[in-house]
């Protein structure tokens, strides 16, 4: 979630023609993440909930390129893109410390 809440800040200020184009596509990814995080939680069985957190996990793949390519076009404040490069780095890794527990459960 808080992922989520950075790129809303950080997209709130790109120039208005990107209002249909790289914004909404980062914002979509964003929200991507815990929302799959959360329905593969609720879901009923281990397999399900690792499916899930792939998805989510791809979404964080997809946010760091559409990052990348706003920070080369300088839509992004410098001052702040170490925040949002950490903070998906940080998601990214506990997303794939979360699967490879999964692996091991579904392994038992």
């Amino acid at each position: 979630m808080k992922l989520a809440k950075l790129v809303y800040e950080h997209t709130k200020n790109f120039p208005s023609d990107e209002r249909f184009g790289l914004v909404p596509q980062m914002r979509r990814a964003a929200v991507s993440i815990p929302s799959n995080i959360a329905e593969g939680f609720n879901r009923h069985s281990t397999k399900e909930y690792k499916q899930f957190l792939s998805v989510a996990l791809g979404s964080v793949g997809e946010l760091e390129t559409q990052y990348l390519l706003a920070e080369s076009l300088e839509y992004m404040d410098v001052s702040r893109l170490p925040e949002l490069a950490e903070e998906l780095d940080a998601v990214s890794r506990m997303l794939r410390a979360l699967i490879a527990k999964l692996d091991v459960r579904i392994a038992s």
